[in-house]
């Protein structure tokens, strides 16, 4: 196995819940990837290594993340959860494999139910887009925005758009829901999507 496929799947199997769910592993994949091609890394390992916000597992000491990067080819041969995140990374790593975030950008776990009210994305604005998302009974929260064009001294000239909420979810596996923005948010802000 190579460096790029063990460092993601030890990244997937340390962020994913501890029930082994393939599809929240493989999806955790789907995003870092999407991260590091939006974010100009060349590899998956250099993206992990740099970026600290995405890859919490890879440097807090995670110990499902420890147990996966010094694993041998046998051992992981013989732990379902091990298996089922090297081939969630592979998947993610191949151009042509499922993309099973439906095109998130982010995910969460199940803090944002435990804290909710301080929650960033919450005070951000989310919407739940399938109720089976919704693997934490959280409720939608709106929090409108705008953005307006301005004139050299500040002032706004013309509404570039406005919006309810910044992210919405995409899919949910295991203990995980996965976020991307709202495309009204975007247009209005131009942001870029992976930010």
């Amino acid at each position: 196995m190579d460096d790029d496929t063990r460092a993601l799947a030890a990244v997937a199997y340390g962020e994913g819940s501890t029930g082994n769910v393939f599809e929240e592993m493989a999806a955790i994949a789907n995003v870092l990837v999407r991260q590091q091609k939006a974010r100009g890394y060349k590899t998956i390992s250099a993206f992990i290594k740099a970026d600290k916000t995405f890859a919490f597992a890879a440097h807090d000491g995670n110990q499902r993340h420890g147990k996966l990067i010094k694993a041998s080819a046998e051992e992981i041969a013989k732990d379902p959860g091990m298996s089922d995140a090297v081939r969630g990374a592979r998947n993610a790593l191949d151009p042509s494999g499922t993309d099973y975030s439906n095109g998130a950008y982010f995910w969460d776990g199940a803090d944002i139910k435990s804290n909710y009210d301080k929650h960033p994305k919450v005070k951000a604005g989310i919407h739940i887009t399938d109720p089976k998302h919704n693997i934490y009974d959280i409720k939608d929260k709106d929090v409108p925005g705008e953005e307006w064009w301005r004139n050299a001294q500040g002032q706004k000239t013309k509404l570039r758009g406005k919006w309810d909420y910044k992210y919405e979810s995409t899919a949910a596996y295991g203990g995980t829901i996965f976020w991307k923005y709202n495309a009204a948010f975007v247009k209005a802000t131009n942001n870029k999507e992976y930010d």
